[in-house]
């Protein structure tokens, strides 16, 4: 579903990803972890098409980001970490608006965007301004618009952020029935708890560079703890030691 070949980016002078290597499989959740500045974000707004790779290739659906842009882009189903409503549009205009840039008719508009809003607890207020919902309301919202056009991928960036426990297990649930269902999600979050209980896979970002990569048990076996955090933490540890001894050699 998503291949990055030597994908790299840089801002001026600053490296923001070193050549990315990665291959992530249809009906998989797969998280992608790592500290604040690893490249996350960067990496994710690479595979919407928000950004364009400084060099290297992007894959979606086995169709090239860059050369096929409009329909690699039909493919994927974007949810940004600070996700923007318009608050005096009502959840069916929304919809209604959104579906159209994408080309569905004013039909499969409403047939899908009614089922995903009963899907999402939100058919009885489908009918009230924006502005009137909670910060889950609106997580769910922008969780159906992302579906709306049946993406064979959903690529999401810390979903969790101000949620109750009710609104992420509900979140949590519907990520492991896309990838059921033989979709991808692309999940990009700080709650390893969350990482450890819904992903199949996971690879760790730190400055740039993917430094592990593997089933959240794989990363597990041999370890002390059986929490992902703990590996996490040891593992960015380490990194950031061999930086420190690399930096000593230097001087």
């Amino acid at each position: 579903m998503i291949q990055l070949h030597n994908v790299e980016k840089r801002y001026g002078s600053f490296q923001a990803l070193h050549p990315l290597n990665l291959h992530v499989r249809k009906g998989e959740v797969f998280g992608f972890l790592g500290p604040n500045g690893a490249g996350k974000t960067t990496t994710i707004r690479m595979l919407s098409g928000v950004l364009t790779p400084t060099s290297g290739r992007v894959e979606i659906n086995g169709m090239d980001l860059v050369k096929e842009p409009v329909e690699s882009k039909r493919c994927v189903g974007y949810i940004p970490d600070r996700p923007y409503l318009y608050d005096k549009l009502t959840a069916r205009e929304f919809l209604q608006f959104v579906g159209q840039i994408y080309g569905l008719s004013k039909a499969d508009i409403r047939s899908k965007g009614d089922a995903l809003l009963e899907e999402n607890d939100l058919i009885a207020r489908a009918d009230e301004l924006i502005e009137a919902y909670s910060h889950g309301m609106k997580q769910r919202l922008v969780l159906s618009a992302a579906l709306l056009h049946s993406p064979p991928l959903l690529v999401v960036d810390e979903p969790m952020v101000g949620l109750d426990p009710h609104g992420a297990r509900r979140i949590k649930d519907q990520f492991r029935q896309i990838a059921d269902a033989g979709r991808t999600v692309f999940l990009s979050t700080h709650s390893l708890d969350v990482a450890q209980e819904v992903c199949d896979r996971v690879g760790i970002l730190f400055r740039g560079r993917l430094v592990a990569l593997g089933e959240v048990d794989e990363l597990l076996e041999g370890e002390a703890s059986s929490d992902l955090e703990a590996v996490f933490l040891k593992i960015t540890e380490e990194q950031m030691a061999t930086e420190k001894d690399a930096e000593k050699s230097g001087l």
